[in-house]
């Protein structure tokens, strides 16, 4: 089955100094751009993460700060990264949990206005995990037939991952090959999620809540009025920049409502003091 694309789609891996999205950099970043005509372009870069990676980092994936010290920065790099990107949708292996989180606070790092909010992002871990639950290279063994050679090389996975894709859309007759459906499909969890991290939600309602910690389901709007302080707090705290990104957009928004409705109950109390002078005036001419 062949997938149906309206404009390009990204399938890229990155390789990181580690796994905290928060604060671990990008050392190696690998694009396989998948065109509407079927045809493919790639991009791969080694990235200077400006910080130590670690030796049982570099043990896994093959790269030593030896390999990346004269390499470019990601700040120095983020323009033609971007450009490349384009507007394309984006896909990789565990990418909604790690590689689309880590290149957008790396973005925001650089003070790129890269925008990912919208998007589509196919997570092939999770259509795997939904279907079979395995690993990448239990993966591309089961749909493939193939060992995956040089795995922690970024190319190789990113290349391993379009082919998984492209085989579990020629398994799956129920997979419809679309980049929408395989968005929403291959989302983790019954909530839609507003950041990558998955501390911000929307419920039922499309009301944004906390995902997480004490006022875990309740509404953004509800700890604003019972702990104002809950907001300052996550801001000064070690959260992902996206994440304190989408909660200022969402304080901005109950702001704004706020004011609306202070303006809107002046403008009640000014009309009702209208209305009695005029009552007023009218009783005794």
């Amino acid at each position: 089955m062949k997938l149906n694309l309206t404009h390009p789609l990204a399938v890229f891996d990155l390789e990181t100094t580690g796994v905290d999205i928060s604060t671990d950099r990008i050392v190696e970043i690998a694009i396989l751009k998948v065109l509407p005509n079927g045809t493919t372009e790639e991009y791969i870069k080694r990235v200077n993460p400006l910080m130590p990676i670690p030796q049982e980092t570099s043990e896994i994936h093959g790269i030593y700060e030896k390999d990346i010290k004269d390499a470019p920065t990601f700040a120095d790099l983020a323009t033609e990264i971007s450009e490349f990107l384009g507007d394309a949708d984006l896909a990789g292996y565990n990418s909604n949990k790690f590689d689309i989180p880590v290149l957008a606070e790396e973005f925001l790092r650089a003070g790129s206005d890269f925008d990912v909010s919208n998007r589509k992002f196919v997570d092939v871990q999770n259509i795997f995990h939904k279907m079979e639950q395995r690993t990448l290279v239990a993966a591309y063994s089961f749909y493939c037939q193939k060992d995956l050679i040089n795995a922690h090389s970024a190319l190789s996975d990113a290349t391993a991952t379009w082919e998984v894709l492209k085989a579990q859309l020629e398994k799956y007759n129920e997979l419809t090959p679309t980049v929408e459906y395989l968005s929403n499909f291959s989302k983790a969890g019954n909530f839609e999620l507003l950041d990558f991290a998955g501390r911000i939600a929307k419920n039922d309602k499309g009301e944004a809540i906390y995902n997480f910690g004490k006022h875990k389901g309740k509404t953004v709007k509800e700890v604003a009025r019972i702990e104002p302080g809950y907001y300052g707090w996550m801001l000064d705290a070690n959260f992902p920049l996206y994440t304190k990104q989408v909660l200022r957009k969402e304080m901005e928004v109950i702001k704004s409502e706020n004011e609306a409705l202070k303006n809107k109950k002046k403008e009640d109390e000014e009309k009702a003091i209208a209305n009695k002078l005029e009552a007023l005036k009218n009783k005794f001419k």
